[in-house]
């Protein structure tokens, strides 16, 4: 095994009299209830999204909105305001704890999720869906500074993706809650399910989660030292490496997502089994989050991801080459799954070696590291997806673009060295 690196020059070492305090969560809860809990939280996030596709058409008719490509919006809008908004909850959560920032961003779901349903017009649903994107925002930065406070290392990777592999489950079901609900009810009861949903896990949190930030990191909020934090957080080599090629891999993948409909239900003929095979693939991608946990604390989440990348990298190749007016569902599908399964090993081990050093401010690190990934991977998934010209070649393109750039980045953070362990378990834990 190769001896621990030292940490990057933004960390240093915790005082040897002062020992690591006792986790909270650990006296509070169950890994498995703590694994659950995070990964509903997170849930409701994409309960946002994925719940709405069947009812876009209804919203668009019961508001009478005229162009058809506008009804994207209630899409579009809660996405772009739930990355802008991921720059706000982390240094709160910094100042005044996990838990209270935690709490009320659930508060705001619930009554922003009645405000969607009782919208009378669709600008006052989009002004709602906006605001509510903004509340949501805290859904995607939370849970890792949470995680990232209990955890070191590659404990903390192996329950990045516990929760990632639960998580999983709300894309595959989400669609056929909405369509349920469309068979028995009003689109506006979708949002009624939401903030059901969004009152039971606030409960939960209420009841079980107690707060995770350690008293001595609390930071006050000030302007000049949230500008030095992100700054430190996009200057750290160690971190924004990974940080940069997880925003590359989310849009390719969400450049998947977006021409999907278009690429595998009409290219590839699929048409009404499109959801079932969307689904599928939703269910490889937690598959592969569970065996991430299960090897990532034996291998390193360095050893686990690099490896991945560089089968990724062949895959995308292979797949850009096949591509074309000839391809068959036959030859996309296989590939494509793979490279999905892939990338469930590249996105939670990146996000948790790219908080590593930021143990004192990980809750503006995770904010600043969210933020670059969403807004990044959206706007990457947007151009993929527009770029499609009726076959698989621009998607192929952009999988193998994004494996081979990442790679550089990697290179780049790691100063040539891939594989090479670091913060195995057992070894004293190292705070920034």
């Amino acid at each position: 095994m190769n001896a621990p690196e030292s940490p990057p020059a933004s960390c240093e070492k915790a005082d040897s009299d002062k020992p690591e305090p006792e986790q909270p969560v650990a006296r509070a809860m169950g890994s498995r209830e703590f694994v659950a809990l995070m990964a509903f939280i997170q849930a409701l996030q994409a309960l946002s999204v994925d719940s709405m596709l069947p009812a876009l058409g209804h919203i668009a008719a019961d508001l009478h909105v005229t162009d058809a490509n506008h009804r994207q919006l209630v899409v579009g809008i809660f996405m772009l305001f739930s990355g802008l908004g991921c720059l706000v909850p982390g240094a709160l959560a910094d100042r005044f704890g996990r838990r209270p920032v935690l709490l009320t961003c659930m508060a705001l779901y619930v009554l922003l999720t009645t405000a969607c349903a009782l919208a009378v017009s669709f600008q006052m649903l989009l002004i709602s869906r906006a605001l509510l994107g903004l509340a949501c925002a805290g859904f995607n930065v939370l849970p890792a500074a949470i995680i990232r406070d209990s955890f070191e290392g590659d404990r903390m990777a192996r329950t990045q993706s516990l929760v990632a592999m639960v998580f999983m489950v709300v894309p595959m079901m989400a669609p056929s809650v909405g369509q349920a609900v469309l068979l028995a009810a009003s689109w506006r009861w979708i949002f009624g399910v939401m903030g059901l949903m969004g009152l039971i896990v606030s409960i939960w949190a209420v009841l079980r989660l107690p707060e995770t930030l350690h008293p001595q990191y609390r930071q006050s909020i000030e302007i000049t030292r949230l500008t030095r934090t992100m700054g430190e957080v996009i200057t750290n080599r160690a971190a924004i490496g990974y940080v940069i090629a997880n925003a590359l891999v989310t849009g390719a993948l969400l450049g998947y997502i977006n021409s999907a409909q278009q690429l595998v239900a009409e290219h590839f003929g699929a048409g009404a089994r499109f959801p079932l095979i969307f689904a599928g693939m939703a269910l490889t991608m937690a598959l592969t989050a569970f065996i991430n946990s299960r090897i990532v604390m034996r291998m390193g989440a360095r050893r686990v991801s690099h490896g991945a990348l560089l089968v990724y990298i062949c895959t995308s190749l292979l797949q850009w080459k096949m591509a074309g007016p000839g391809e068959t569902i036959w030859e996309f599908l296989p590939l494509m799954t793979l490279n999905m399964c892939l990338s469930g090993f590249l996105g939670a081990n990146f996000s948790s070696i790219a908080l590593q050093p930021f143990a004192r401010t990980a809750g503006a690190a995770a904010s600043i590291q969210v933020f670059i990934r969403i807004v990044g991977g959206s706007v990457l998934g947007i151009i993929i997806g527009n770029a499609f010209d009726g076959t698989a070649r621009p998607l192929a393109f952009a999988l193998a673009s994004a494996g081979v750039l990442t790679l550089g980045l990697l290179l780049f953070s790691e100063k040539g060295q891939l594989f090479k362990r670091r913060n195995p378990p057992g070894l004293p834990r190292q705070v920034a």
